[in-house]
């Protein structure tokens, strides 16, 4: 049973303000879908300066959630714009507002990067804050680099590579309106432009990646290869069945030292169902680290977590 005093007690709430108020970046204030916090495990909070996101996954009891509105609205209802809840609970994601409005032509900061979301009713709002430490990998390592972005979806890793420095960027999703946004978060972040003070050589495929392997090798060879695909999406990719057919292909499309970060987000699946298909389907690739997760997205079970692998390419024998 979710009680509220027990939540403010586990969740810092009384620090939130301050946290809030030193907050340079998008933040996630409550990580309850990590399983640390008994009875709380069903919700998220974030703020993505000046707005509330709060991510309900199972309807919450009444009275505590009566509690928990009543408590964001007398802390937070002067220093943010607008509280929004989206509701996946119900058939199809529903977002409305605790006060405020949903705001148009949104973005989110991150780093020397600012990224567009859509807090409208859409399940993915455009912007995966718990990749944070995988881009700024990316960024300590683009200079110069040649890149391709599988799964690219709104190109975050390739908006934090060229911010870097990266010389050729390729990404390419089957969803050619996440590759639109994309390109306008290119735009966004021009007059950002670091190291070189130049712009890179990007390119945008809407293509099925399973179909498209030839001519992905014609645009290589590439320095790194992010893969971070849906955990199963139908009619686009399923974990178990497709990931094997990606880890065949690395070795094609990078030289000797080549980096590889492999991506799983999938509860269900665990470290090693990543480690042994690249084992098994890779072997070339010799792992190197897992790369660390947020602060703020603690998580009980590693394996249940989102899991980032870095591989690097080994010479042929």
């Amino acid at each position: 049973m979710s009680d509220f005093k027990t939540f403010v007690t586990q969740s810092n709430f009384a620090q939130w303000p301050q946290k809030i108020q030193q907050a340079g970046d998008a933040l996630r204030l409550f990580h309850g879908r990590g399983q640390c916090f008994l009875d709380f495990e069903y919700f998220s909070v974030d703020y993505f300066e000046p707005v509330l996101w709060i991510v309900v996954y199972r309807e919450p009891e009444a009275e505590f959630w009566a509690a928990l509105c009543a408590a964001l609205k007398a802390e937070f209802g002067a220093i943010c714009a607008a509280a929004i809840v989206q509701s996946r609970y119900h058939n199809s994601p529903v977002s409305y507002c605790l006060w405020g409005d949903i705001p148009k032509n949104f973005s989110v900061r991150e780093g020397a990067a600012e990224y567009l979301v859509d807090l409208a009713a859409k399940q993915n709002i455009g912007y995966f804050m718990d990749m944070q430490p995988t881009r700024q990998w990316l960024t300590d390592r683009a200079d110069g680099k040649r890149i391709l972005n599988l799964f690219a979806y709104t190109c975050a890793f390739s908006v934090a590579a060229e911010l870097a420095g990266a010389a050729r960027l390729v990404n390419i999703d089957m969803s050619k309106g996440a590759l639109q946004v994309g390109r306008e978060n290119h735009r966004r972040n021009d007059a950002r432009l670091t190291t070189s003070g130049e712009e890179a050589e990007l390119k945008f495929l809407g293509h099925d990646i399973l179909k498209s392997w030839g001519r992905l090798r014609k645009l290589g060879p590439y320095d790194i290869v992010i893969c971070d695909p849906p955990s199963l999406q139908k009619g686009s990719f399923d974990a178990v069945k497709d990931y094997p057919k990606l880890a065949r292909r690395f070795r094609e499309l990078l030289p000797e030292g080549g980096d590889i970060v492999a991506c799983l987000n999938a509860p269900y699946l665990d470290e090693a169902f990543l480690r042994e298909i690249m084992a098994v389907h890779c072997p070339e690739a010799e792992f190197v680290a897992r790369l660390a997760g947020r602060e703020d997205f603690p998580e009980l079970n590693a394996d249940r977590a989102l899991k980032v692998l870095h591989y690097r390419l080994t010479p042929q024998v």
